[in-house]
């Protein structure tokens, strides 16, 4: 027995020294300071009530919706010629009859924005005001922690919200349906929650831009949601009323109606809206071949059949990049502004 005990002595001091590496290191993790300005961050956004209501209201739309769609499901799943049957369960994430409730992914597009409107829009101004920023600055951390923290803590707190409201929706649509989502339906719908994520860390973004270009809360909000309205409702009735201005003769080929329809296509995809919708519908509906205009020949011999993951999000990806580089270039915007700015008390 001795000799075992001799034997075990080195394994077990390995083992204690490795703990106590362990154990170091989680400890400096949770006391660096970007951590705890993270922390608390995410603490004060919970807290609020703004982020209570938004919760509740997104929550109650988006179980309002899958009502509606399990209303409308067999009407949905009717039509054999559809090639979208064999994903069946997606259609609870599509299915509407276009009079009541629109779809889940029509809502999140819609009030998603507000969301990350809501968590950007007095980021910077609202402790500029009370001077608890001067405070924070004045203490031994890096200055880009204090931006970089309020974005992290925000897309935290999004994140685990689109994934909770998702597996959610998947559970509800297989207890109230008793229809079971495949592999490939449930890698779209987690697809579906990344381009989610993406879209509303945008309009973060665009609010913590605004948060440092103007003193006042009220008014970096009201921007933030001015150019919300205007690319969800009045942007595309602008571009309808030049497209209608600028339509072609009834003398017109069929390349110069092609290019038409292509060019203001293209403009469209300004909009984030607009990037999101249909990157959104191709994730979900997946016999969508194409987002553009096709000519006769892309058209001809064409078989409706619903596409493979890797081929629609082939399709999406301008759309993807285009999100991902608006989201970039709002951030790298607000870190710029901000770290040029004076801060006085």
């Amino acid at each position: 027995m001795k000799i075992i005990n001799k034997l075990n002595n080195p394994l077990l001091n390995i083992v204690r020294e490795f703990k106590s590496i362990l154990n170091k290191t989680s400890t400096q993790k949770q006391s660096h300071p970007f951590w705890v300005m993270v922390q608390k961050e995410t603490a004060d956004h919970v807290r609020s009530w703004r982020f209570i209501i938004l919760l509740i209201l997104i929550a109650f739309t988006c179980f309002g919706t899958l009502y509606n769609s399990m209303s409308h499901l067999n009407e949905a799943l009717s039509n054999s010629k559809d090639p979208n049957n064999m994903f069946a369960f997606l259609k609870l994430l599509t299915a509407t009859d276009g009079s009541s409730l629109p779809s889940y992914y029509v809502f999140i597009g819609f009030l998603g924005p507000l969301l990350g409107i809501s968590l950007g829009f007095d980021a910077i101004n609202s402790e500029h005001n009370n001077g608890s920023l001067v405070r924070v600055i004045s203490q031994p951390i890096h200055r880009d922690y204090i931006i970089n923290s309020k974005f992290t803590s925000a897309l935290i707190i999004i994140s685990t919200l689109f994934f909770t409201l998702s597996f959610l929706f998947v559970g509800f649509g297989i207890l109230v349906s008793g229809l079971t989502p495949s592999f490939s339906e449930f890698l779209r719908i987690i697809a579906f929650t990344l381009l989610s994520i993406l879209y509303v860390a945008f309009w973060l973004n665009l609010s913590i831009l605004f948060s440092i270009k103007f003193r006042q809360a009220a008014t970096s909000a009201l921007t933030s949601i001015a150019v919300w309205l205007f690319f969800t409702i009045f942007y595309q009735i602008l571009i309808n009323i030049v497209a209608k201005a600028f339509i072609p003769s009834k003398g017109a080929n069929m390349a110069q109606i092609f290019n038409y329809k292509k060019f203001f296509m293209g403009i469209m995809n300004i909009s984030p809206n607009q990037l999101f919708t249909d990157a959104s519908t191709t994730l979900l509906i997946p016999s969508i071949r194409s987002l553009g205009p096709l000519s006769f020949s892309q058209t001809q011999r064409a078989i409706p059949s619903a596409l493979s993951l890797r081929d629609s999000l082939i399709i999406v990806w301008p759309q993807l990049t285009g999100l991902i580089a608006a989201t970039v270039l709002c951030f790298a915007l607000s870190y710029y502004l901000f770290m040029k700015r004076e801060i006085r008390a």
